[in-house]
């Protein structure tokens, strides 16, 4: 029962977001996914932010939250594997919450002027999302060493979170970048593609 609910909380998770970050370009028609951040695209004031946040972003978050808990619970223990789970699940899952409750003024307010406290807290919460979730990729893929027949899972969480440390760096050193979307949604996918792959792991290995 529980490896059927971290795979399902998992892929769910994945699903809402990509369709959510999807739908949400359509509000506008010069919004431009190369450029933009995601969260302007919810942002205060934007034609259908309330849906967005609270119909597909908070959703996406609570599931990838379950989804990581579900998962420390059914693989193997090891210090890597819960430490990289549990980061995921608070500071990626728990994240993508609170910048939903929390969306940024209009624009993202990249010039920081006069910022409002949704926004400080979505920044916030932000960072911590970027700084602490490339590492737990890397921990988690160093744990799924341990689990049986992982290889892939193992090695696609060590690139993925070197690739997200990579252009974390890249968009840190210039959060304005004509390409910050691009940078943004390389870092996501990134994460989002090895839960997907955590997850039919999940369902398929025996794994306890």
């Amino acid at each position: 029962m529980t490896k059927s609910i971290a795979f399902w909380s998992g892929i769910l998770g994945v699903v809402f977001f990509v369709v959510a970050t999807f739908l949400a370009g359509l509000q506008f028609s010069e919004y431009s996914h190369v450029s933009q951040y995601i969260s302007e695209s919810y942002a205060t004031g934007t034609p259908y932010g309330v849906q967005l946040r609270y119909l597909g972003f908070i959703p996406s978050g609570i599931l990838l939250l379950i989804f990581s808990i579900g998962a420390i619970k059914v693989l193997p223990k090891s210090t890597f594997t819960i430490i990289g789970l549990l980061g995921i699940g608070i500071f990626y899952g728990g994240g993508t919450i609170v910048c939903g409750f929390f969306p940024c003024d209009a624009g993202c307010n990249r010039e920081w002027i006069n910022p409002s406290q949704s926004q400080v807290i979505h920044n916030f919460s932000g960072s911590l999302t970027y700084l602490i979730v490339p590492v737990c990729l890397i921990l988690a893929g160093i744990g799924a060493r341990k689990w049986n027949g992982s290889k892939q899972v193992s090695y696609l969480g060590i690139a993925v979170g070197a690739v997200c440390v990579i252009f974390v760096g890249v968009l840190s050193s210039n959060p304005s970048s004509p390409y910050a979307g691009l940078f943004q949604r390389i870092i996501e996918s990134s994460v989002l593609l090895w839960i997907v792959v955590c997850s039919f792991y999940i369902r398929k290995a025996t794994i306890i």
